[in-house]
């Protein structure tokens, strides 16, 4: 199983571990392209701070994350799963899990990034203000950076198994399964049961929790299909329309992701 998360807005600070090693990341064929927006984004904002906010979209109270970029090479690493924070990794709470679940999480979880493309919970990391929304002066939009080398880089990381995909539109649109892959994908809606509307505070922290449980659980869900069984047997309320002519087994129609609502009755 590949669980496929956004990254936070708001990041843990870098702390005072080694600096990074970009060869060090996971998903090496996505070192050059790392590389290239590394170099733009620390050089932007050591020499414009106020372009350098503009570019970022930053207000006036985060000028201070762009001095943090400027020191990106010699700022301290952690585990990108402590950098990230926020509704949904504090939901997920990767420190909390047992051993097992956190093997586990190393193996399935990888964080999307508008500096790094995709990480993996254990890859080192300095905290980082960039988001895939940003469109770099010279590079242009990171969405745009970084489709071909995520769609090299990530069939492979998909493996043979389910692809959960929990991430916000804008990082979903850097990469989007294709063929086979897609249909043993799915994605997910969190809805406010009595109403059926999705709430945004409600929706990351649910996700979050539905990660914790299948980590814990030990859940191995091969396709979209046996995902919806776990998730029922999890407690979970999940109305699910597999694409047309989706298959029996692990799949569906080739080339058609699976689309699951997560129904919860109270929203904390």
């Amino acid at each position: 199983m590949l669980v496929l998360l956004p990254p936070s807005e708001g990041k843990a600070a870098s702390g005072r571990g080694a600096p990074l090693k970009l060869e060090s990341l996971s998903l090496p064929g996505l070192t050059e392209a790392r590389a290239a927006v590394l170099d733009e984004l620390v050089e932007l904002c050591a020499a414009d701070e106020d372009k350098a906010r503009e570019v970022l979209g930053l207000s006036e109270g985060l000028r201070g994350e762009v001095a943090k970029n400027a020191e990106l090479r010699t700022a301290g690493a952690r585990p990108a799963g402590e950098i990230y924070t926020g509704v949904l990794y504090d939901a997920l709470d990767l420190a909390s899990l047992e051993t097992a679940a956190k093997r586990r999480a190393a193996r399935s979880l990888l964080v999307f990034s508008g500096l790094w493309g995709a990480v993996r919970v254990t890859d080192r990391i300095p905290s980082y203000r960039c988001s895939m929304g940003v469109r770099l002066p010279g590079l242009g939009a990171l969405g745009a950076h970084w489709r071909t080398p995520l769609a090299s880089a990530l069939p492979e990381a998909a493996g043979s198994g389910l692809v959960l995909d929990l991430r916000s539109s804008a990082y979903a649109a850097a990469w989007k399964p294709k063929g086979e892959i897609a249909g043993r994908t799915a994605t997910v809606r969190v809805l406010h049961a009595p109403t059926r509307k999705v709430v945004s505070h409600f929706n990351k922290a649910t996700k979050g929790r539905i990660v914790r449980s299948l980590l814990s659980a030990g859940a191995v869900p091969k396709g979209p299909a046996e995902l919806v069984e776990a998730l029922r047997d999890l407690g979970y309320v999940v109305e699910v329309e597999p694409p047309v002519k989706a298959g029996a087994g692990t799949g569906g129609n080739a080339g058609t992701s699976w689309a699951l609502d997560v129904l919860v009755s109270e929203i904390h």
